[in-house]
């Protein structure tokens, strides 16, 4: 067992085990305030933070970041892709859909 700097599945963790992965490091960011953003910068305040995948699984921020192969972010969307890209590139995406199928339920 890792120790966190937080508990993963606290308020401050992931707001009472309501949000995993990307939302987690989302949360981190102001949109309007915080962008362009440097990886490196947002690696250097929040690395050693948990980011819970699943209900078994939590990584930290650096760990995910090891895949991460920009330097800067323009906005919210590019670090929204950017950190999409390097979630599936280490394994750290949970819904890898195959060719052709799609997560699109219709109602």
């Amino acid at each position: 067992m890792t120790d966190w700097p937080f508990d993963p599945d606290g308020d401050e963790g992931s707001e009472g085990m309501r949000k995993y992965g990307m939302a987690i490091l989302a949360k981190r960011l102001d949109e309007d305030e915080d962008f362009p953003l440097k990886a490196a910068d947002f690696v250097d305040e929040h690395g050693d933070e948990p980011v819970r995948l699943n209900h078994r699984r939590v990584v930290s921020v650096a760990d995910i970041f090891e895949h991460v192969d920009k330097g800067e972010f323009d906005d919210i969307v590019d670090f929204h892709k950017t950190i999409g890209r390097a979630m599936r590139s280490g394994d750290f995406w949970e819904y890898q859909p195959k060719a052709g199928e799609s997560n699109y339920k219709p109602a």
